[in-house]
């Protein structure tokens, strides 16, 4: 191969060597470390850092509102400051998981099939031994600790339809489609006698994941036709069936569900100055709707909420409404907002995963978290009828709280090793699923052919 030289004579005390910003480094300058600040934020927040940002704003927003919404709580308590440091500590406790769990790669979090089949034996528990809180045995009493095992349940169940989704092509695509809709069923089934709205909730996120996951449309058609006529004939017998009838059923809830289908839509009552009547079934609607109307555009600023002594889960199920009165319209759009981000780029990084079952994984995590938090500010503002769900991570609360954060793990979990897994496949150069013959054709350029255009320069000093 012909190779041309050419020599220059370089003055160096002459010579620009400035940088592209003008500056003129001198020969001895060591180039630029990162600060101690920086190494850590690396070290510690892997993975998408607009998934950490978004989390960390809604653990701020989750400090400041549930600690304006729990002044009852703090007065009840002989320790003001309870019910703030048990949230706190919650929080604290869930950011730990996250750094546990997105430090593990995502494959072992296939053991979620495990983890189903232990959250299936806590719901089923829950039934016989389960705590009543607020009418409803949602609570398993396990030495000092209460916890909910339909939060689990969704966790693991959506994990477990993430691997099923991702085997299910191919020879056995039907038994791997029964599989799937049998575990809805049967999970929604026993979640749904004690708490209809989150085995709807997880239902329409399963389904979802179906649909993502390319499952045949016709069988999702057959399985949407029978939804909707099990939930028309069951609404259909609530409205027309007596209350008494309804009670000797043998489900505790079904009169709850008779009573709010029925109050739902009903014009409220007036009198004859045509003021608004507060009942005992409008209630937590009505104060809720005063919260919203209180805050205007730019609310009345934290802290100054003067309906959180009045409005029954303040801190729970309608912390959405005090957030609009302390923060205002903008506020509460913003808190969507934060939400649909998560959704976002939980696309984003599905699309840059390369395996199917980390892909299911992050969308099914994003889409339980966002759904979940347009029900609850539906509720708030009265465009559903009341379905205690908590507002993901802003809400207080200990499982739900907890299990919230996992999910977010289980997203850059998968963000973070699916990027390791490219880079590690960029520099060893072995062949990769999610390399196209294509691109390995244009990274494997011929070096001699390069070699051939170079032309050599020799600098004498």
């Amino acid at each position: 191969m012909d190779e041309n030289y050419n020599v220059e004579n370089i003055d160096i005390e002459s010579q620009d060597i400035s940088d592209d910003f003008g500056n003129s480094p001198t020969m001895n300058e060591e180039p630029k470390l990162k600060s101690a600040f920086e190494n850590i934020i690396e070290i510690i927040f892997k993975g998408d850092k607009i998934i950490w940002l978004v989390f960390v704003i809604l653990c701020v927003i989750s400090m400041v509102e549930v600690f304006s919404a729990t002044s009852t709580l703090a007065y009840k308590a002989s320790n003001h400051w309870g019910p703030m440091l048990k949230h706190s500590l919650f929080l604290l406790g869930g950011f730990g998981l996250i750094l546990l769990m997105h430090n593990i790669p995502y494959r072992f979090y296939s053991l979620l099939t495990v983890g189903l089949l232990i959250s299936i034996i806590l719901l089923i528990l829950t039934e016989k031994l389960g705590k009543t809180v607020n009418g409803a045995e949602r609570w398993l009493q396990i030495s000092v600790f209460t916890v909910q095992p339909s939060e689990f349940a969704k966790l693991t169940l959506m994990g477990t339809i993430a691997f099923l989704l991702s085997r299910h092509k191919g020879e056995y695509e039907g038994m791997y489609f029964k599989w799937m809709i049998g575990l809805i069923i049967l999970v929604t089934g026993i979640i749904a006698i004690q708490n209809l709205s989150t085995a709807l909730l997880l239902f329409i996120v399963c389904f979802l994941m179906m649909f993502i996951g390319d499952v045949k449309i016709s069988r999702l058609l057959k399985l949407v036709g029978a939804g909707v006529a099990f939930v028309v004939i069951a609404v259909f017998l609530l409205k027309v069936l007596p209350p008494n009838v309804v009670e000797s059923a043998g489900i505790k809830r079904l009169p709850t569900w008779q009573s709010r289908i029925a109050k739902f839509g009903e014009k409220h009552e007036k009198d004859k100055e045509k003021t608004y009547v507060v009942t005992d079934e409008n209630y937590q609607v009505a104060y809720a709707q005063i919260a919203i109307a209180n805050g205007g555009v730019i609310g009345k600023f934290p802290g100054k909420s003067k309906t959180r002594d009045f409005l029954p889960q303040a801190y729970s199920d309608f912390i959405y409404a005090i957030i609009i009165e302390e923060m205002g319209i903008i506020g509460g759009v913003f808190v969507l907002l934060l939400y649909v981000m998560i959704l976002f780029r939980a696309g984003i990084i599905a699309r840059r995963v390369d395996n199917l079952f980390p892909k299911y994984l992050v969308l099914g995590s994003a889409l339980m978290l966002s759904i979940q938090a347009l029900v609850n500010m539906a509720v708030a503002v009265n465009l559903i009828p009341v379905t205690g769900q908590p507002l993901p991570l802003i809400s207080r609360g200990g499982t739900s709280t907890l299990v919230t954060c996992a999910y977010f793990g289980l997203i850059l979990s998968a963000d973070r090793f699916s990027k390791e897994r490219r880079k590690k496949s960029m520099l060893s150069g072995n062949d990769d699923d999610s390399i196209s013959d294509n691109d390995e054709s244009q990274d494997n350029i011929d070096i001699l052919d390069i070699e051939k255009e170079v032309e050599y320069k020799v600098i004498q000093i």
